[in-house]
């Protein structure tokens, strides 16, 4: 019987490799399959040329590629720039003509799930509600750090649930708002750029005891006037730790999963890959506890913290990440 969670790979993991070509779409797409995955998460806007005008003749190539490499397309991450003139943010009704041009793209590829970017706000979601559920795409609004399922930003998302009683809107979690210790190769960038190895070990060390953001950051105002130390002990602030286990407060409110990750090492005494910062077995432990019937697509991250010291090898960090993935499923 296979497993109500399923596997698939965010495309935006290869973004260092596609940057600078040397992958395609269609290399990102096999890459995704042969590291195990069958969903297809795509960001339109960066690897699809022409966004959102999508010609017959690439829909027609798209799901080739899909039957080719036994995937499916599973969901696009929409964006939404706030500011695109001079002196004015969109209107609401602006908004909602961004929302639905990405609701119609996701359609068009066959995205089941379209990622809403966090600073959506709650009021523009109940707009969009009612075009979701005529298309049948679920809306999940991304809960990303420093964001997480409690804070007053959910929350009202979460009364546009309740208040609408859609199944068409709910949550996204990112791995990222459950960052139990800092991400290691962030640190020791910082450290390659100037902070100070002491302050690092020390704002490591508070951030793993749960002491609160603000407190570690004046801490450290006290022990240096450097901007870099003090952008260090700001990390603290932008990847908080929320209990796994809050996860399942929100039963049949989780539409998708993005699996952040910085660093997959290779194996844990356990005999399974491991991400240094976040802890996956308990996240996932919570998704079965609640009956997740959905995809944890990963989404590799850490290009940009060690792309000044080595060659990034995404599809390597994609392959420990499902792998450890496939364990933890079963």
């Amino acid at each position: 019987m296979r497993p109500a969670i399923k596997r698939g790979v965010s495309l935006y993991s290869y973004q260092e490799e596609y940057f600078l070509r040397k992958m395609t779409l269609e290399d990102c797409i096999a890459a995704a399959a042969a590291a195990g995955a069958t969903g297809i998460e795509v960001v339109g806007e960066q690897m699809f040329p022409g966004f959102p005008r999508l010609s017959e003749a690439f829909l027609e190539q798209w799901f080739g590629w899909m039957e080719q490499y036994g995937v499916e397309p599973v969901a696009h991450d929409m964006m939404l720039d706030l500011e695109p003139y001079k002196g004015r943010y969109l209107t609401l009704d602006e908004q909602l003509a961004s929302v639905l041009r990405d609701l119609h793209f996701a359609r068009q590829l066959g995205c089941k799930v379209v990622r809403v970017i966090v600073n959506a706000s709650p009021e523009l979601m109940e707009r969009a509600i009612p075009y979701a559920e005529e298309m049948d795409i679920k809306l999940g609004i991304e809960v990303h750090s420093p964001w997480h399922l409690h804070s007053a930003w959910m929350t009202r998302h979460l009364e546009v649930m309740e208040k609408t009683g859609t199944k068409h809107f709910g949550f996204i979690p990112d791995g990222g708002a459950f960052t139990r210790r800092l991400p290691r190769v962030a640190v020791e960038r910082m450290i390659r750029e100037g902070a100070d190895e002491k302050i690092a070990a020390f704002v490591c060390e508070q951030h793993e005891k749960g002491v609160l953001a603000e407190y570690i950051i004046a801490e450290v105002e006290q022990m240096s006037n450097r901007p870099i130390d003090r952008a260090l002990a700001m990390m603290t602030r932008h990847n908080v730790f929320s209990n796994p286990r809050s996860i399942e407060q929100f039963e049949g409110r989780i539409v998708h999963v993005h699996g952040k990750c910085y660093e997959m090492l290779e194996d844990s005494l356990d005999g399974r890959p491991y991400e240094y910062s976040i802890p996956y077995d308990e996240i996932v432990a919570a998704l079965k506890n609640i009956g997740f019937d959905g995809y944890i697509c990963t989404e590799y991250e850490g290009n940009r913290h060690i792309q000044d010291i080595m060659e990034v090898n995404s599809v390597e960090q994609v392959r420990r990440h499902q792998r450890m993935l496939e364990q933890l499923i079963g």
